[in-house]
């Protein structure tokens, strides 16, 4: 069982930078696809991004393409999420989650072991 805490979350203005990390203890994620999610006030936790064990498949959501990018580093049990061009829609809790396999997929209910989130505010 592995255990996730995310970190790197803060306020920031519009158009601001933000990079965050998921650091693992336990077990390993090795071997299993890493997911990002997000859930803002008054709304259903949703898909941001994920990346499979090797780094080979990686998914963004729609909202985020082109702005977000999401890496791992096993060697280092953590998994980052870089946040470029944030908008204030972008304010919400990001949750790291473990996939309950090697391969990534959009769905929270394909993913396990959530971290407690950590806060991203953005203003205009």
């Amino acid at each position: 069982q592995v255990q996730l805490v995310e970190s790197g979350g803060g306020l920031v203005q519009a158009g601001g930078s933000l990079r965050l990390s998921c650091a693992a203890s336990g077990r390993t994620f090795s071997g299993y696809a890493m997911g990002w999610f997000r859930q803002a006030p008054g709304k259903e936790r949703e898909f941001v991004s994920a990346i499979s064990w090797r780094a080979g498949i990686i998914y963004y959501a729609d909202s985020v393409k082109g702005r977000f990018t999401i890496s791992r580093d096993d060697s280092k049990n953590t998994v980052y999420l870089q946040l470029n061009s944030l908008k204030p829609e972008d304010t919400a809790v990001y949750y790291c989650a473990r996939s309950r396999s090697p391969i990534p997929t959009m769905t929270s209910g394909d993913f396990r072991s959530w971290g407690q989130g950590t806060q991203v505010t953005v203003s205009s």
